[in-house]
């Protein structure tokens, strides 16, 4: 298929017009919705653990098994996304992702929530695997960074949402109840998001072989800073999954004695990560993300540090500057894939959101053995070492050799 000339001569989107006003909107809802029905079972694990008898290493299975799916799904999706159109595939997943959300609610063995689980993974990962690419194709390059923080931001809410919702909704009703109408609130998000996203004008349909799909992931893969920040996005994320994968059952026991609708509230501090994920992209839009990466994971360590304390008030500050690092470190590692992969923008945000939720899944579930073997200190010694393993690869990228303003 062959561009028309409008299509040719047509700009990308810059900061202020309607048009990327829109685009930001439907981005926001689409990261927002994403979030809370990925996560919003993450401060239920240890209802799960009480009502179907489970140890937390396979209570964390509702968190992985939509993770992995997702992390599995989303090269295939990228490909659906080259063939038939971002904005189709996008609108697909946030529908089927409410759906099986409110089906869920309905299940009565835990092997049942697993397996919607994994279905809701794989519907879901349409979005993200398309998203950053949509928005490297659609976006000026100086506005991508406060673009791509936006939707990390909508991200970071949604995920604060899904899970204070279940959190106090479970505690006062049930959790099968929090979860049908997380998914009903899915499915109006859907259509919102159906309304407000602007056409591509930056995209031509193709079909995708498997010998090239190969060619251009072997491109990718010989980049001297692509494979290093899929590495990245797999430590990032896994380390923030672990934390909060536990912080469920450390709150509840000595010497907290958390109700669930209280450990919800600890999930308010998402809107720190709004926040670091907002600013870390104008910042790196500014200063270059090479010299903003290292910062947002040296703030991570010192946040995790923090937790260690038994006094409430610090271990909660802990956790806020942890999240603010966090999405300031994804939003920065995020906008760099965009930067340097070319045309093969989809398929590079795929690889690196595959290895972004299998840091999920792997260290997630590791998190849960970690946490029954030596509780938080445990748990800290081993999100430590994933994040010094960041760091070293942080400071690798700062002396690489910039393909643009990067």
């Amino acid at each position: 298929m062959i561009k028309s000339p409008a299509a040719l001569t047509t700009s990308k989107l810059q900061l202020g017009t309607p048009a990327y006003k829109r685009t930001a909107r439907a981005m926001f809802i689409g990261g927002f919705t994403t979030f809370s029905m990925l996560y919003c079972v993450q401060p239920l694990l240890p209802v799960f653990s009480h009502e179907f008898h489970l140890s937390p290493a396979m209570a964390s299975g509702a968190v992985s098994a939509a993770t992995a799916s997702m992390a599995l799904m989303l090269i295939p999706a990228s490909i659906l996304a080259d063939r038939f159109g971002r904005r189709p595939v996008m609108n697909a997943s946030l529908a089927l992702s409410s759906l099986f959300l409110l089906l869920s609610s309905l299940s009565t063995a835990f092997w049942q929530l697993l397996l919607l689980r994994a279905l809701l993974g794989i519907s879901l990962s349409g979005l993200p695997a398309v998203a950053m690419a949509y928005l490297g194709e659609e976006i000026e390059a100086r506005s991508l960074g406060r673009s791509l923080g936006l939707y990390i931001a909508g991200n970071a809410l949604g995920g604060m949402c899904g899970r204070l919702f279940a959190a106090i909704l479970s505690d006062w009703l049930s959790w099968r109840f929090s979860l049908g109408l997380l998914g009903a609130m899915g499915a109006l998000a859907a259509f919102e998001f159906w309304r407000c996203l602007p056409p591509s004008q930056h995209f031509t349909p193709h079909r995708t072989s498997l010998s090239l799909l190969v060619k251009s992931t072997r491109t990718l893969f010989a980049d001297a800073g692509l494979p290093w920040l899929f590495i990245c996005g797999f430590l990032l994320m896994g380390g923030f999954v672990s934390l909060y994968n536990v912080l469920g059952y450390r709150l509840e026991g000595a010497p907290f004695h958390l109700r669930p609708s209280q450990e919800g509230l600890i999930f308010t501090l998402y809107l720190v990560g709004t926040i670091g994920s907002t600013w870390a992209g104008k910042l790196s839009d500014r200063i270059g993300r090479r010299n903003v990466l290292w910062i947002m994971v040296t703030t991570m360590a010192t946040g995790l540090l923090l937790t260690l304390s038994v006094m409430l008030p610090l271990m909660v500050f802990g956790i806020a500057i942890f999240t603010f690092g966090f999405f300031g470190g994804h939003a920065v590692a995020s906008s760099w894939i965009g930067l340097r992969s070319g045309n093969d923008k989809a398929l590079a945000s795929a690889l690196y959101l595959g290895f972004y939720y299998l840091g999920s899944s792997v260290l997630g579930a590791a998190s849960g053995w970690m946490w029954s073997a030596a509780l938080w200190p445990g748990l800290v010694a081993l999100l430590m070492a994933v994040l010094l393993m960041c760091m070293g690869i942080a400071l690798f990228l700062r002396r690489l050799t910039p393909l643009a303003q990067v």
